[in-house]
């Protein structure tokens, strides 16, 4: 067998950060995920990322791995572990798809066997190993919560399962499904839904906050207005002050995202110039320049 380089398929450096590690895998899952990338090996690329990423999580593991980098070994090489090596003390999750030879030859191939330190050898029986799957939500129905139907097609024989969605749920957040997952002596392990919530065309979302960019007309910045603002529980009324410039920003409390408190939605304000398209638009523009004694630029005067 091959061995693999694990930061080259990571698209990594080796001395990179955790949290460097943790968003190149997930950008590389969203990009080869085989219910949505038009990629020809999307499938055999969504698995060598998701093996990576269980090597290079963990500390344990990491070290192990870089241990033998620095040995000599690099990708492509002819690979059988060294006399001395013991895969028995790794913990790991099983993945959707399994890993490959190399990676069960260092961590060991007994999936969530062997999570808690030990294999079968007199001890007590393991229950399965969990797996991973992901699914995808529009924002909506992060906030609302509710019922979802998720089809596991690969290795899992189809099964259909109902998922119940928290409301508030955020992205990155994995919701746990009991005894959904690989089956084993002592029972099976559980199913682990990695949460991606899909970009929205009007709202961003930090935290359980929720950021939109309001246009308003000149005319309401400056002699202030109330004015119909989306949220995602709906539309409500919002005042924009007398004298608001472009960049205000307005909070609406609790229009976030649900929880314990729960988030805020905040309103800046774009403020949006009509066109002058005809001699009349232009004729209120002259005057406005005649009637205001304005210099936008004044505060890069000296």
């Amino acid at each position: 067998m091959e061995f693999k380089d694990y930061y080259k398929v990571l698209g990594v450096p080796e001395d990179a950060s955790q949290d460097d590690i943790r968003k190149n895998y997930r950008r590389l899952a969203r990009k080869y995920h085989p219910d949505v990338s038009k990629e020809p090996d999307a499938e055999e690329r969504f698995k060598e990322v998701g093996e990576a990423y269980e090597a290079l999580r963990d500390e344990k593991r990491r070290k192990a791995y870089d241990d033998l980098r620095k040995g000599g070994w690099s990708a492509g090489q002819d690979f059988r572990p060294p006399p001395d090596w013991d895969s028995s003390g790794f913990e790991f999750d099983g993945g959707p798809g399994g890993f490959s030879d190399f990676f069960e030859s260092l961590f060991g191939g007994l999936g969530g066997a062997r999570r808690h330190g030990h294999g079968f050898r007199g001890g007590t029986p393991p229950r399965g190993g969990d797996l991973r799957a992901r699914i995808e939500l529009d924002l909506e129905t992060a906030f609302d919560g509710g019922k979802r139907r998720l089809t596991l097609d690969r290795g899992e024989g189809g099964r259909t399962l109902e998922v119940s969605i928290p409301a508030g749920v955020r992205n990155g957040q994995v919701i746990r499904l009991k005894g959904q997952g690989r089956a084993g002596p002592a029972g099976s392990g559980d199913l682990l839904l990695e949460v991606l919530v899909k970009p929205h065309p009007w709202f961003q979302v930090r935290g359980r906050d929720v950021y939109l960019t309001l246009p308003v007309a000149p005319w309401e910045a400056a002699l202030g207005a109330t004015v119909s603002v989306p949220t995602l529980e709906g539309r409500v009324n919002l005042k924009v002050p007398p004298g608001s410039n472009a960049g205000k920003q307005l909070r609406l409390r609790g229009r976030g995202l649900p929880g314990k408190p729960p988030g805020d939605q905040y309103v800046e304000l774009q403020v949006v110039t009509p066109p002058a398209r005809d001699e009349r638009g232009r004729e209120l523009y002259e005057r406005m320049a005649e009637s205001f004694d304005f210099d936008p630029r004044a505060a890069f005067d000296g």
